[in-house]
This record gives C-alpha cells, sequence and structure tokens, in this order.
C-alpha cells in the first residue's frame, strides 16, 4: 500500500519507519530540522522496539507525492485547520484517511447516530474547515498507544507499545480496515479492529483530559500528580466530570478512576505530551484533548467546575507562552 504520513513527528516517523522497513511505500510529511534529517539519513529508530534505520520519503510539501491508499494524519489536532486544505493531492478515488490524533476528532458524529448524529464541534473544528476539506466517508478512526519521542532530529526513541486501534465510524468490519490492519500487522504493529472505537478514545481521554492540564500547570509527572493528595483529588473529579459527558454520548467506559489512578502510579516519572510541548515551548493540544469536554458539557447543560477551571488556566499559560 501507497502512504502518506501527515505530521512525521515521533509517531509517525516511528509508524512510517515500521511500515517502510516492512515494504510499504511511504512518504513522510514533515518539517524543520527533523525532516532534513530524515532526508539525510532516514530515520533512525532506537529503544525497546531494538535498532534500526529506515529510509522512506520524506517532504514539506503534499503537492509533490501525488495520490496515496492511506492517509496517516499523526500531526497533532490544533496543526489540522491549518493542513487539512492542503490534503487534496493525495487523495484518490479510493484513498482513505486515518485519524490518529488525541482527544475527539472533528468527525466524531459522523455515522454517530441518534440525537447527536452530524454534530459539529466548533472547538475541535473551527468553522468546519477540516470537515469542508475532508471527506467523512474517507475516515478511519485510530487510537495511538506507542510512547514514543524524537531524542533528536531524525532519531526516535521507542519507549514502550506497538499498538493502533483502528476502527470504522460506523463500527463495520470493512475490507479498507482489514487491509489496513494487514499492513500495520506485518509491519510489527498490533491493529485490533474495532467495532466502537470512540469507546476505546474515551477511555484513553479519561487520563488525559486529567494529566495532561494538571503537568502542563504543575509540571509534575504522573506519579507525582497521583501521589499528592490534592491533585490526585483534583485528577479523579475531572475524570469523574468527563465521565458523566461520555454517558450522556452512550459510552460506558468499564474502567474506574480508581483503576485509572492506580494505572498512572505505575507509570511512574513519565512527562505527558502536553508537559513536553509547554516545556518546549510548542503549541498544546488543548481543544481536543479539553476544549471539546467542556464544549460537550455545555451543550449538554452538566456542570463541569474542575474541567472548566484547568481549561482556562492551561488556555492562559498557553496564550502568555505565544508573547
Amino acid at each position: 500500500m501507497k502512504f502518506a504520513i501527515v505530521g512525521a513527528g515521533a509517531i509517525g516517523a516511528f509508524a512510517g519507519a515500521m511500515l517502510a522497513r516492512s515494504g510499504e511505500d511511504v512518504t513522510l510529511i514533515a518539517r524543520g530540522p527533523h525532516l532534513r534529517a530524515m532526508q539525510r539519513h532516514g530515520v533512525r529508530v532506537r529503544g525497546e522496539i531494538g535498532d534500526f534505520a529506515a529510509h522512506p520519503r520524506a517532504t514539506d510539501d503534499p503537492a509533490t507525492v501525488g495520490p496515496v491508499d492511506v492517509v496517516l494524519l499523526t500531526l497533532k489536532a490544533h496543526s489540522l485547520t491549518a493542513m487539512a486544505p492542503r490534503l487534496a493531492p493525495l487523495m484518490g478515488p479510493d484513498t482513505c484517511v486515518v485519524s490518529a490524533q488525541n482527544g475527539i476528532p472533528w468527525w466524531y458524529f459522523y455515522r454517530h447516530g441518534g440525537e447527536w448524529e452530524g454534530t459539529q464541534l466548533e472547538s475541535v473544528d473551527p468553522g468546519g474547515l477540516i470537515g469542508q476539506s475532508i471527506d467523512l466517508s474517507r475516515v478511519i478512526g485510530c487510537v495511538v498507544y506507542p510512547s514514543t519521542t524524537i531524542v533528536e532530529p531524525g532519531i526516535v526513541w521507542h519507549i514502550e507499545g506497538t499498538r493502533f486501534a483502528l476502527g470504522e465510524p460506523d463500527g463495520s468490519k470493512s475490507e479498507r480496515c482489514r487491509r489496513l490492519a494487514d499492513s500495520f500487522i506485518k509491519a510489527g504493529l498490533r491493529a485490533p479492529i474495532r467495532t466502537n472505537i470512540r469507546h476505546d478514545m474515551w477511555v484513553k481521554l479519561m487520563g488525559n483530559v486529567a494529566y495532561n492540564p494538571i503537568s502542563a500547570l504543575t509540571r509534575a509527572t504522573l506519579i507525582e500528580i497521583v501521589q499528592c493528595p490534592e491533585t490526585r483529588q483534583l485528577a479523579a473529579a475531572i475524570m469523574a466530570e468527563a465521565e458523566s459527558v461520555a454517558g450522556k454520548l452512550g459510552i460506558d467506559l468499564g474502567v474506574s478512576i480508581a483503576q485509572r489512578l492506580e494505572g498512572a502510579e505505575k507509570v511512574g516519572h513519565h512527562k505527558t505530551s502536553m508537559l513536553q510541548d509547554v516545556e518546549a515551548g510548542r503549541p498544546v493540544e488543548l481543544e481536543a484533548i479539553v476544549g471539546a469536554v467542556v464544549e460537550l458539557g455545555n451543550r449538554m447543560g452538566l456542570c463541569l467546575p474542575h474541567t472548566n477551571s484547568v481549561y482556562a488556566c492551561v488556555k492562559l499559560l498557553a496564550g502568555s507562552a505565544k508573547e
């Protein structure tokens, strides 16, 4: 299969290197020193998965790639608004778009069913620009579980995990999903096809909506957050509020808050992606992870005081960092 991986940072470059090593036709779309290093030396992967180098094509211009079978979106959710209109040259008649962002994606209510069918969230798709640029019928959902980081341009450290859960918005086990999963599995990745990918999204979001903003505000690691009684209580309160939003959407998480707190403690001194972005002076994925929950809560008439509070504080922090 022919892949274009859009936003080939730590996760995208890792997935692209694994796919290219197994013989897939891969083009990485990235920018800056990381792009230039990959163009010169390929992607060099280190860590738990083993050490290897792969040499997929790399560019900063989707227009030079041409139509592909799969567009894998691994860029941060807030970057997609600007990138989406540039994706048209990648689209052939049967191109699928695999959405692998954190949080609530722009397509969440496509083929959702019920009273929320077709709802557009302004927090994740301002003005509906992404939805106008990407045909929703192309979308396959994806929840990313591997932990990776760029230790220097072109070098990706794989900390743990190989799972990329895949799922059609309507819950079907389509032929295109099977083909995609087969390519991932051949590349040494785990790719279960899920009949309710939104459930997987919420299970991951339950932790992210609490730990990410708290860590951005306190600079604390996961274990530090849950071992401090006050921030542990705050994290639990935010997760309970997120659980109430998910419940209104028919999602039964099946994971208790106590289990999420215990799991975070076991992970240890891990910095969330939002904390890493704050420390690096990069924009944070606030809206897809926290803003979407706040927007949904407002529309549902739910009271989310703890989530609203950390959302407001991180929004101010993120705004100050740009100045």
